[in-house]
């Protein structure tokens, strides 16, 4: 029951609940309610029917979720979708992405591209994502105007980037954004050393001093290939992971993005140290980089989310169908068809990422006094008939397509499919008019 007596701003009234945590637990018959944009309420329906609400929303054939958690991508990236298909990764970034940043990305590139990439994942169901690119003060910008929750890693490399011309500037740039939105509700700021191979010691240790001193997060990608680690280990005598831990960047605060390579020394330093891994099963297929052993990882203990990756190499941001390919290839990678179940896929994408990104006391999960960050899937199209297990039907049968509502901090964002604070029609004619120019036509 709730905690004060004041009328609920909003009671749901859905088919099915899935608060992830206790973990496994579908609720039937049972209704949230919302008050001052936190879960005020979860109750049987007839127990919560008895209880004032200004607004009733009966939600039929729909599944009732946390908000889904993008853990990793870059979000401006969008407007490069498409752009230098079918390449392996270092192909791919040093002889078609870097070229194109440096030619075509500044700060209204930036805008545009995280207000497509913010509008996209709304429509997925998503309510919070990390984004590690460029000029992050303007996709801050455009993440505050849209209502969702991001985390933003300021990306560090040793050589000049936009917006910076060496890693000094974009850690002090950082630093500096870090002090304007220190007290943001709904954003949050990490440094985002690119990868072991793109930053110097030095540096390193420098972000490190500074996570510890803010305590900010770091938010690195790490070991996505086989040729990064051997290439580590002629240059340097060590695995990059075994480089981290020597220089005090692992813990908690660590989020390891796509540790497609895992060897029994690199597990025993993620459990040690209980740092994250955030896994982007589809960019990783798409640039042949791997697998990470998703199952291995969990059954050890290390905290796994799940990530798009940026739209130039996925293409989509797409967390439900990341979250579906991820289910189905850890099964493969395992040799175990139990392997990364329904329910565990949908906890990946939610508390997992939650707890990654340094915010499950407040978000990730249904539980009394959390934020009301919601998701709504339809479950009642004939595709997804019958429904046995709900969660089951979410994760293997079930498409973006399906999202119909999501809320952040009791604020709608998404009703019915359709965009409340974005212009849909405006951010298409803005992609195509840079598709355009970048393309050359």
């Amino acid at each position: 029951m709730p905690s004060s007596n004041a009328p609920l701003d909003l009671l749901l009234l859905p088919s099915w609940i899935v608060p992830v945590e206790p973990a496994g637990v579908v609720l039937r018959d049972h209704a949230l309610g919302i008050r001052d944009g936190r879960i005020a309420l979860l109750a049987p329906r007839d127990v919560a029917l008895r209880v004032e609400a200004r607004e009733r929303r009966e939600l039929p054939g729909m599944l009732l979720a946390p908000g889904l958690i993008n853990a990793h991508g870059h979000a401006a990236m969008t407007l490069f979708r498409g752009l230098a298909d079918d390449l392996p990764l270092m192909t791919w970034l040093q002889e078609h992405i870097w070229p194109a940043e440096a030619k075509w990305v500044d700060e209204t590139f930036v805008r545009d591209g995280t207000e497509l990439a913010v509008a996209e994942q709304i429509k997925g169901g998503i309510s919070c994502f990390s984004d590690m690119y460029f000029f992050p003060a303007q996709s801050s910008a455009a993440i505050h105007a849209a209502g969702i929750k991001a985390q933003l890693a300021i990306p560090v490399l040793d050589f000049p980037i936009p917006g910076a011309s060496d890693a000094s500037e974009a850690i002090r740039r950082g630093v500096e954004l870090f002090s304007d939105l220190k007290h943001h509700p709904r954003i949050r700021v990490a440094f985002g050393p690119h990868a072991p191979y793109s930053v110097s010691d030095d540096k390193l240790e420098n972000i490190r001093m500074l996570a510890e001193e803010l305590d900010a997060g770091i938010h690195m990608h790490v070991q996505e290939t086989a040729f990064e680690v051997q290439q580590s280990l002629e240059l340097r005598g060590e695995r990059p992971m075994a480089r981290l831990a020597r220089l005090g960047l692992l813990g908690p605060r660590f989020q390891a993005v796509h540790m497609t390579q895992v060897d029994d020394a690199d597990l025993a330093l993620l459990v040690e140290s209980n740092s994250n891994v955030i896994h982007c099963p589809e960019s990783n297929l798409k640039l042949a980089s791997g697998y990470c052993p998703v199952e291995r990882l969990w059954q050890a203990g290390v905290n796994v989310a799940i990530g798009t990756d940026g739209a130039a190499s996925n293409n989509d941001l797409d967390l439900l169908g990341e979250t579906r390919t991820a289910a189905l290839l850890a099964k493969t990678v395992a040799g175990s068809a139990s392997a990364l179940d329904a329910h565990r896929a949908l906890r990946m994408a939610t508390l997992n990422g939650a707890r990654a990104l340094g915010i499950d006391q407040d978000t990730g999960s249904l539980e009394l006094g959390k934020a009301a960050d919601l998701v709504a899937f339809d479950l009642s199209g004939l595709a997804q008939q019958p429904v046995y297990d709900p969660v089951s039907t979410l994760i293997y049968a079930t498409g973006r397509d399906a999202v119909r509502h999501l809320w952040v901090d009791g604020r709608q964002l998404l009703d019915d499919g359709r965009l409340t604070r974005l212009d849909e029609e405006r951010l298409v004619a803005t992609a195509c008019a840079w598709g355009e120019r970048i393309g050359g036509r």
